[in-house]
């Protein structure tokens, strides 16, 4: 799948890279329960993004960079404030052993970097995590290992079947510290009080 800008005459309202993807209570996939998605490309060959609600389990940022050789262990008590307060992800069900870095775009590496959408770019590259552990790279990130991913059409039916709701992204559902929050954040910026939200609600 081809990731990159679109032609001008794309469908706005049908593509919806860079919007944040929130899945319905009756979601099936249990993979993706109560799951916020950032989606990094949509188009007509598929979809790829982001789960930046679900934490990793028994990993953290130092540690990664550890088992990544970016940094030797006995330097871990050096690291800079900023990167021991990156959040690592589940980023979805596919290439779990890879990483995945969305960040804010006041860091770029040429070649390597994406821009997606208001001041988001995603890097896979060990360079954006060895700038961060020496006090450089982005002023916001996140690390997902894997993503999720749809064949073309798939997403568009799955929100036709009520799985998803969409709603724009913004700086705290991506990179906001309290992951457990951002599922009802999410609802309420969809204008949806949790509560009242049943697996029978239309999508947005």
């Amino acid at each position: 799948m081809k990731i990159g800008p679109k032609s001008p005459d794309t469908d706005v309202e049908r593509f919806l890279d860079g919007q944040m993807l929130v899945a319905m209570p009756g979601m099936r996939d249990e993979r993706f329960a109560r799951a916020v998605i950032y989606l990094c490309a949509h188009s007509a060959e598929g979809a790829m993004g982001i789960v930046v609600n679900q934490p990793a389990s028994h990993i953290n940022f130092p540690d990664l960079l550890v088992q990544l050789d970016v940094v030797p262990e006995t330097e871990l008590i050096r690291l800079p404030r900023r990167a021991g307060e990156v959040k690592v992800l589940k980023g979805g069900p596919v290439e779990t052993g890879r990483g995945f870095v969305l960040h804010s775009s006041d860091f770029v590496i040429e070649n390597s970097t994406l821009p997606i959408d208001a001041g988001v770019c995603l890097t896979a590259t060990l360079d954006i995590l060895k700038a961060i552990a020496h006090g450089g790279g982005p002023q916001s990130a996140v690390l997902a290992l894997g993503y999720a991913g749809w064949a073309p059409g798939q997403l568009e039916n799955e929100i036709q079947q009520n799985g998803w709701l969409h709603c724009p992204a913004d700086a705290g559902l991506i990179f906001g510290p309290d992951t457990g929050a951002k599922y009802e954040q999410a609802l309420r910026k969809i204008g949806i009080p949790p509560g009242m939200l049943s697996s029978e609600a239309g999508h947005a």
